[in-house]
């Protein structure tokens, strides 16, 4: 529909409703990408053929500030087959930032720390990098050319206070947007929305390239999953010629999926 993918350079907010799909849109990104050259055939027969204009990325990264890889392996696997993470979690490169995020917390080192720290390197603990110069030393030597999940934004907010301030996390994710220009991949960043204010959701907005949308819809006694394309640059203009502006979704086998197009005249 949008002729073989984001534009390159492109930062991507995918904000949602708790549950709403922004995590297995996540997810299944990182699988989808993973399994292109891991297993062409197990890609082929749950994704299809690859648009002529798609461009796989060298290398997937996905960066978590509170869970490590086999934590965020157990959780894609209840959002998609077992075969497709088993195959496609290999050719992921999963960050866990989560001594430097919660290093001047009150959260006991040994909670996550993968071993226990002596006296020494507890007394040099503030002397280590904080969380935003942390990922923005891992986006500079991995994100050029790839494709980056950072997860969440949220984090962050919730984390502001000594290590940072809210002005800081916006002037980063300004600094990203241009930095992702010359980078060339594309940069995924979730964030849940009700977890966030209307203007701290608004600066995020404004501070992306695109964002979409993913909320719960109630019709009758169900709840539905819809997904809606808010803005993007180079990409909505081409959605808009179609009249389409949400989209119905679900999560199934292959992850995430949109199930439906409704068309809003």
């Amino acid at each position: 529909m949008i002729d073989g993918g984001a534009p390159p350079g492109s930062v991507v907010l995918l904000a949602g409703d708790v549950g709403a799909g922004g995590r297995e849109f996540m997810y299944t990104s990182a699988a989808m990408n993973g399994l292109v050259e891991a297993d062409p055939e197990l890609f082929d027969l749950y994704y299809g053929t690859l648009h002529e204009n798609s461009v796989v990325p060298e290398e997937v990264h996905y960066l978590s500030f509170t869970s490590d890889g086999p934590a965020l392996v157990d959780e894609m696997a209840f959002a998609m087959d077992e075969d497709i993470v088993e195959a496609a979690t290999g050719s992921i490169d999963f960050a866990d930032l989560s001594p430097e995020y919660f290093q001047l917390s009150p959260v006991p080192t040994d909670w996550y720390a993968q071993q226990t720290q002596d006296i020494t390197s507890l007394g040099e603990r503030h002397e280590r990098r904080n969380v935003l110069d942390a990922m923005g030393d891992y986006l500079s030597e991995h994100a050029p050319g790839n494709l980056v999940m950072i997860d969440s934004v949220t984090d962050l907010v919730s984390a502001a206070s000594e290590q940072m301030d809210w002005s800081d996390i916006t002037v980063l994710m300004k600094g990203l947007k241009k930095a992702a220009q010359k980078w060339g991949g594309l940069i995924l960043l979730h964030a849940n929305v009700e977890a966030l204010t209307p203007t701290q959701l608004g600066r995020l907005n404004d501070a992306t390239d695109g964002t979409i949308r993913f909320k719960w819809e109630s019709g009758g006694s169900e709840r539905d999953r819809a997904m809606v394309v808010q803005q993007f640059r180079g990409v909505l203009s081409r959605l808009e010629e179609e009249n389409i502006v949400q989209f119905e979704t679900e999560i199934g086998d292959d992850g995430f999926n949109i199930s439906n197009v409704r068309k809003i005249r």
